[in-house]
């Protein structure tokens, strides 16, 4: 299918219109994840806010590559959260996708109780390898500490699993 050439100001307003149409606490996450989607990068230099978007291999060098997130107050999305804590196992992810929603995530989508359908969206959108029986995932998180039981199906992080994703992840060193 052949794409339609736009002038710089109908896709300005094409921006406008899709952004309107979300609710303002999701407007800053459809930029970031497009920004990311398309190699656009920001300069880190406050003086200099201009928009660097990819050009041709020779002049690709010269542009720095984007930071990765350090900080849990740069996580815009499930991904880079994954990317920032590292977790190693399903359990942990599950622990990962519980705080998200919990105290990460745009408010629209925040939620105090995980069920398997959200471990199955989030570890998707997350790149983490599904496990062959999610449906067991979070009844081995409560088995292990992690988690307690809501309501049939859903689960709540406790203490132990808001640890272990705020204080233990990533693992400072290897056994």
């Amino acid at each position: 299918m052949p794409e339609k050439s736009l002038t710089l100001g109908q896709a300005i307003d094409t921006i406008i219109d899709a952004l309107s149409a979300l609710p303002p606490e999701s407007r800053t996450t459809a930029i970031e994840t497009a920004r990311n989607h398309l190699g656009i990068t920001l300069s880190q230099d406050t003086r200099d806010s201009r928009i660097r978007v990819p050009t041709t291999d020779a002049t690709r060098k010269t542009d720095p590559p984007a930071p990765s997130p350090k900080h849990e107050s740069s996580v815009r999305d499930i991904r880079s959260f994954k990317e920032q804590k590292k977790p190693t196992s399903a359990q942990q992810m599950a622990c990962l996708v519980a705080y998200y929603l919990q105290e990460l995530a745009p408010t629209d989508e925040r939620k105090m109780k995980v069920s398997t359908a959200d471990l199955d969206k989030y570890f998707k959108q997350a790149q983490f390898k599904l496990p062959s029986d999610i449906g067991q995932v979070l009844k081995n998180g409560k088995k292990a500490g992690y988690f307690d039981a809501a309501d049939r199906g859903h689960y709540k992080l406790n203490a132990v699993g808001y640890n272990l994703v705020s204080h233990g992840l990533p693992a400072s060193h290897k056994p």
